[in-house]
């Protein structure tokens, strides 16, 4: 049986002030991938213990990847203030460069749920991760689309009974997306994933496996 990930709580400066952060690396950890995930809205008690946040974290490690969850401004002990959506972009390159510094040779993934979907895939136009992950990404608030190309490998996972985030929705926007990302829709599945993380966790280790599994 594998052996869980170590963890490590830490304090990233961010443009804000200080980003709680919680880093989870795998006991096998080669220092050749690292994964940013994003929580849900601040607005709606979303914080880096999400329990889809917290499945996405163990797909990661069990992958061999180090999972990295973090507060954006304002939740928990993050210093600052929510910002619209913008400043938490900040917030993600922010957390990206430390772990750049931690482990300067280390291949960025990025990934999000809901809200957290929407701004990892904003912040993807400038990191250009070498994944990109959107679980339910929050595609009908306002002003919150991601638009135009975003060359990236990328993986959308959506449910169909989403009560909160349409997966008319959701098809549409991919739809107008080029390249188009991986859609992966799951049948019976809510929006908070309610008796299906296991379902959710499956489903990213079968899509990522092959990648993480590459050599950088």
């Amino acid at each position: 049986m594998a052996r869980a990930p170590v963890k490590e709580t830490l304090s990233i400066a961010g443009p804000a002030g200080n980003l709680e952060a919680l880093l989870e690396t795998p006991s096998d950890f080669k220092g050749d991938r690292v994964a940013l995930l994003c929580h849900p809205h601040p607005q709606y008690q979303g914080t880096m213990l999400n329990k889809v946040v917290h499945t996405l974290a163990r797909a990661m490690t069990d992958m061999g990847i180090a999972a990295l969850r973090f507060n954006f401004r304002g939740v928990g002990a993050s210093e600052g203030n929510y910002a619209d959506g913008i400043g938490e972009i900040a917030d993600v390159e922010a957390v990206a460069m430390s772990m750049a510094k931690r482990w300067p040779k280390a291949e960025l993934w990025l990934a999000g749920f809901s809200f957290g979907a929407i701004v990892s895939a904003r912040a993807a136009a400038n990191l250009q991760p070498a994944q990109l992950v959107s679980i339910a990404p929050a595609v009908n608030l306002p002003g919150r689309r991601v638009e135009g190309s975003l060359a990236v490998p990328w993986l959308v996972i959506q449910g169909d009974a989403d009560e909160l985030v349409p997966v008319a929705a959701v098809r549409d926007w991919v739809a107008t997306l080029d390249p188009q990302p991986e859609l992966v829709v799951l049948p019976g599945v809510d929006h908070f994933f309610h008796g299906q993380l296991v379902t959710l966790r499956e489903t990213l280790l079968q899509k990522l496996s092959p990648l993480a599994n590459q050599s950088v």
